[in-house]
């Protein structure tokens, strides 16, 4: 029996590097992405801005920069936002209840089944 079986083990290493290399490859590709996602979104977002200021006729806030807002000031935003939202949550009552359903009986669900009298070893 253990005779029959026969490793290879220049395949088994083989198929195991590519498998490395090729996850590595997606690893660091997709690390590669999202370093480009939050590295360029801001600036996208900041010309889309200067775009729309730039129609609206406010080249003054353009070239001072103003369009940007402050880490302290975006704290605040988000902390009040937090917050609000915590509120909507409803209020829970510590009550808790049991109900009993009565529902047919399914052999589908027994565990009675799965049991024999003389199991076999």
């Amino acid at each position: 029996m253990i005779s029959n079986l026969n490793f290879f083990l220049a395949s088994i290493l083989e198929e195991g590097i590519v498998i490395s290399i090729v996850g590595y490859i997606i690893v660091f590709s997709a690390l590669l992405a999202l370093y480009g996602v939050f590295y360029y979104l801001p600036k996208l977002l900041s010309y889309n801005i200067k775009q729309k200021l730039y129609k609206e006729g406010k080249k003054e806030c353009i070239e001072k920069g103003d369009f940007q807002i402050e880490g302290g000031v975006n704290a605040a935003i988000s902390t009040a936002l937090f917050l609000y939202f915590e509120e909507l949550h409803d209020e829970e009552s510590g009550l808790m209840t049991i109900k009993s359903v009565e529902r047919k009986y399914s052999p589908w669900s027994s565990k009675i089944h799965g049991l024999t009298s003389n199991p076999r070893f």
